[in-house]
């Protein structure tokens, strides 16, 4: 497996990473609220160039968004979970961001909150969800070095 940064040609192929994923963690992942033709259109303009993909067997198997001290977005192919896949991602996100790391999950996604909190994540905050597009209840984790 390789890791790098995406590059802006890909935007349609982890596009449909993203909605294989979000879409089979349905109920702990509530359907988005945008349209699923917008995805690629969100990937190339809102996650671009802060975005880095998993790469196994010449397809990409998983994608993660990093901001400054926030890692965004984290999704993994279904077929490539349990693989070790997110969990070499979050260490490139660690190495990337040293200085520590936040991030939202929804409050139900307990698969998730499980892989981060065995990757040293913290909960520090529950919301009712008023303040996310979903309006669904999340939490928030973060990583200290």
């Amino acid at each position: 497996m390789a890791i790098r940064a995406a590059r802006a040609d890909e935007a349609d192929e982890i596009a449909a990473l993203y909605l294989r994923a979000r879409n089979s963690a349905f109920p702990a992942i509530p359907r988005s609220v945008h349209p699923d033709g917008d995805a690629s259109r969100w990937v190339a303009e809102q996650l671009m160039p802060d975005l880095w993909v998993a790469i196994e067997g010449g397809s990409i198997v998983a994608m993660m968004a990093l901001a400054s001290g926030w890692l965004e977005q984290l999704y993994v192919d279904p077929v490539a979970q349990g693989q070790g896949v997110g969990g070499a991602l979050v260490e490139v996100a660690k190495d990337e961001q040293p200085a520590g790391l936040e991030l939202w999950c929804f409050e139900a996604n307990e698969r998730a909150r499980r892989f981060y909190e065995w990757h040293n994540f913290a909960l520090v905050e529950r919301t009712d969800g008023s303040r996310n597009e979903e309006r669904t209840p999340d939490v928030r984790y973060q990583w200290t070095p």
